[in-house]
């Protein structure tokens, strides 16, 4: 086991609750803008997601996708993002989520390499599927860094066995088939798909795509072990009128989800 999938793992194990995993992207707005913003969101989370930009999003909707390209305009490259890290380090655990061209594109081991240097815990590749991601998987062991597989409910079994066979850190299962942004349906659907997951994986499950309000949170939560909220913080920032509001929502926001799932 990596250090960063071990730090992950410990993270699960003390907490006896569901897990708050907000998400920020990454110099949205600009990168000194989002390392405030990463900052506020560090107060209340257990885990840190942290988007790297990047120009075809294919996992990510309109909101992140727009965030994204804001970032990108103002300059920021996945070093960037690893600044922020660095900045966080000493709080919550942080898992980058990048696509794989950005890893690629210096070499995943210097990619690697620096996100371990910065305290990042691990690395979401959502567009490297199980069976392509050993390069990447070694890449990152090596350097300490967990790989952070992903589940979606039109995961066959024999996939969920492979990410079982890998998995570390946890597994992000996709509440909801299709990009980020939607709104999430806590039914007998969710509730299957994750007891077909537990029945092949290990690691703790960690529940994303479409979380709006509190209430969502505890309920997946009542499912999963731990839950992400990307897009809803994304727009908490995007329609703020001033930089203080955005500050002041998205700390409310966090707020509200973490005493509820601490409740």
């Amino acid at each position: 086991m990596s250090e960063g999938a071990d730090r992950l793992a410990r993270t699960f194990a003390e907490a006896g609750r569901p897990l708050f995993i907000p998400y920020v992207m990454g110099g949205y707005p600009d990168p000194a803008t989002s390392t405030a913003h990463a900052r506020i969101v560090a107060r209340h989370a257990d885990i840190i997601e942290l988007g790297v930009p990047f120009s075809d999003p294919l996992a990510d909707g309109p909101t992140i996708q727009a965030a994204g390209q804001t970032a990108l305009e103002a300059g920021t490259r996945p070093d960037d993002v690893i600044s922020i890290a660095a900045d966080l380090a000493g709080d919550a655990p942080v898992v980058m989520m990048s696509y794989v061209n950005a890893v690629l594109a210096g070499g995943e081991r210097a990619f690697f390499e620096r996100a371990a240097a910065a305290g990042v815990a691990g690395v979401i590749v959502p567009d490297v599927p199980v069976e392509e991601s050993e390069p990447i998987r070694r890449a990152a062991s090596r350097a300490g860094v967990a790989l952070i597989a992903l589940a979606a409910p039109t995961s066959t079994d024999e996939r969920l066995e492979a990410i079982g066979r890998t998995a570390e850190g946890f597994v992000y299962c996709v509440a909801v088939t299709g990009v980020t942004g939607g709104e999430v349906s806590v039914d007998r659907e969710l509730e299957e798909f994750l007891a077909r997951a537990r029945s092949h994986i290990d690691v703790p499950l960690a529940v994303g795509f479409g979380v709006r309000t509190p209430e969502h949170a505890v309920a997946i939560g009542a499912y999963a072990d731990g839950v992400v909220m990307a897009s809803q913080l994304v727009r908490s920032i995007a329609d703020a009128p001033d930089a203080a509001t955005a500050e002041q929502r998205l700390e409310a926001v966090c707020e509200g989800v973490a005493a509820a799932l601490r409740a």
